[in-house]
């Protein structure tokens, strides 16, 4: 799961695809109908691997969280971002029991849920190939000694 260049943006729903850099800002692709946009360098743009999820003790990354949504639903779509506040945080306490209730909101869930279900529809939940065999190739090299 390559999390770097799909961006939310505040004030936007959705998700967007880094596309370029722009003259004073950044070209961006809807993944909701493909439209290319600018989006001005003031605006507030996050990329999904910088964003984590509160827990009790820590923060867990949200590529974590995605996986472990993917692994319970079986990489079948979950539940609606339109689901009762009730059905969303009992969600949210199946696939992270730790999370936070006082920093973890609602509306943070519905945006969990329907980031989840757009990646899940794109296929952008698998994991890539590339990137598993660049980590083994690198954890190879790192844990042959060499020789005397």
């Amino acid at each position: 799961m390559k999390l770097k260049d799909i961006l939310a943006i505040s004030g936007k729903g959705g998700l967007y695809k880094f596309v370029s850099q722009g003259r004073n800002g950044i070209i961006v692709e809807s993944f909701a109908d493909g439209k290319r946009i600018a989006v001005s360098s003031s605006a507030k743009v996050s990329a999904l691997n910088d964003i984590s999820i509160f827990t009790e003790t820590d923060e867990i990354p949200l590529s974590k969280v995605l996986q472990s949504i993917y692994d319970k639903e079986e990489g079948k779509e979950t539940i609606s971002h339109n689901a009762s506040n009730d059905e969303l945080k009992a969600f949210m306490e199946s696939i992270l029991p730790e999370y936070d209730r006082n920093r973890v909101y609602v509306s943070d869930m519905k945006k969990l849920v329907q980031w989840y279900n757009i990646l899940q529809s794109k296929n952008l939940l698998l994991p890539d190939a590339s990137e598993e065999t660049e980590s083994t190739e690198k954890t190879e090299e790192t844990t042959t000694a060499p020789q005397e």
